[in-house]
């Protein structure tokens, strides 16, 4: 079996300045003077005649969305004083439970607002440095998850 494109698929490149009878000689199709009759000349993509860009008109069009990073789900210390009792163990399993997350896979941070009277066994994917200190001070224990 012989592949072969498809008949009229392939022209052959047409060759300019080659005298009046070819038909693209002298000026060579591209007209006579102006911004496209000079070589590299025309206009870019960009430009829209001199009114200002769509490009530049668009503000919240900028930039780009790091595809890499992680959004946390904050829960804070006091939100864990409501709902969970001493000695509880806080995971993200539990914490989607009583509904302080939506989903258990999803990195959870623990945050330091509020008051902790009791010891609790927290594990989440990140704690601030005062959630930590409060959480350990109240008697309680921290674990980082590793995913």
């Amino acid at each position: 079996m012989e592949l072969h494109p498809d008949p009229g698929s392939r022209k052959k490149r047409q060759r300019v300045g080659r005298g009046t009878g070819s038909g693209r000689g002298k000026t060579c199709g591209r007209g006579t003077k102006g911004q496209g009759a000079r070589s590299g000349g025309g206009k870019g993509r960009y430009f829209e005649g001199g009114q200002l860009p769509l490009v530049r008109r668009l503000p919240l069009k900028r930039g780009f969305t790091n595809i890499r990073k992680v959004y946390y789900k904050a829960v804070n210390l006091d939100q864990l004083a409501e709902r969970f009792s001493a000695g509880a163990e806080v995971t993200p399993q539990s914490l989607a439970a009583v509904g302080l997350i939506k989903k258990p896979s999803n990195p959870v941070v623990i945050l330091g607002r509020g008051e902790l009277d009791f010891a609790l066994k927290v594990t989440a994917d990140r704690f601030s440095e005062g959630a930590r200190a409060k959480i350990e001070a109240a008697g309680g224990s921290v674990a980082e998850v590793q995913r």
